[in-house]
């Protein structure tokens, strides 16, 4: 418990300077987290990173990741990142049948999602943080509002916990500490509002608070699911006591494409 603790202060407060400083050095910080969690997933699916197979799921998942800017000022011809990720699917596919198979399917679907899973996540992060002028409290309203819904679901269904949420994929988690998460999320997120309106109106901000509470417990339970599906107990061990990356930034990668998709940020 007290490496825990150690590593939870120190990583957080890592993190929070570097959400301070923003900029590329922001951005280089999240495409290195980026990358060590796109190795935990290849390392969970048995696939060593320096392998064909690895190489290319990384190179994939930086497509998606770069901020466009970076990505302008390195591509001459006029295609963008999606075409780009389009046409490696394709060749992906090619590859199943130039390898008889040695390469299959079901090993391009994970390429796929796995580079979508961690790219896009990362990606919308640097993106929330470079919006001009109100970047910086996005990203400390929405990383409020994810460890207030998790401290909030920890304590009401320790007290109150008697309906299991999904024993098949998380058996401590329950419906009633959920919804304590909900109901906390929204009481400090308005707290936040009020002090710092940054969203246009209240009803939006409820909408966001709901959104980011609601999906960023479906991110936990969505990489909870993933290591189950693996027989892994942590995604890696880069935090003592906390285990890898995934397992601390899975609800944020899995909230902010969402909150950026329904243009809601």
């Amino acid at each position: 418990m007290k490496q825990r603790i150690i590593t939870g202060v120190i990583g957080s407060a890592g993190f929070i300077i570097m959400v301070l400083l923003g900029g590329w050095i922001f951005s280089l910080f999240i495409s290195i987290l980026a990358s060590v969690a796109m190795v935990e997933l290849l390392k969970m699916k048995k696939i060593a990173p320096l392998s064909l197979m690895g190489i290319v799921s990384i190179l994939s998942m930086w497509l998606l990741l770069v901020p466009t800017t970076w990505f302008n000022k390195i591509m001459f011809l006029s295609f963008t990142k999606v075409e780009i990720f389009i046409f490696v699917i394709l060749v992906l596919l090619m590859f199943t049948v130039l390898t008889k198979n040695s390469f299959t399917f079901d090993q391009v679907g994970f390429v796929v999602l796995s580079s979508v899973y961690v790219g896009f996540g990362f990606h919308y992060l640097i993106m929330t943080r470079d919006i001009a002028e109100t970047g910086l409290y996005l990203v400390f309203f929405v990383l409020l509002i994810i460890w207030t819904t998790d401290s909030g679901a920890y304590f009401v269904g320790r007290k109150f916990g008697k309906n299991k949420l999904w024993p098949d994929i998380s058996p401590k988690k329950t419906i009633e500490g959920s919804i304590g998460g909900i109901i906390a999320a929204i009481v400090v997120g308005i707290i936040f509002y009020s002090f710092i309106p940054i969203f246009s109106s209240l009803i939006t901000a409820l909408l966001v608070i709901v959104v980011a509470s609601v999906f960023g417990q479906l991110g936990d339970l969505v990489e909870s699911a993933l290591k189950r599906h693996y027989a892994v107990k942590d995604s890696g061990n880069v935090l003592p006591g906390h285990g890898g990356i995934l397992d601390r930034f899975d609800s944020l990668i899995y909230v902010m494409p969402i909150l950026h998709l329904l243009q809601l940020i």
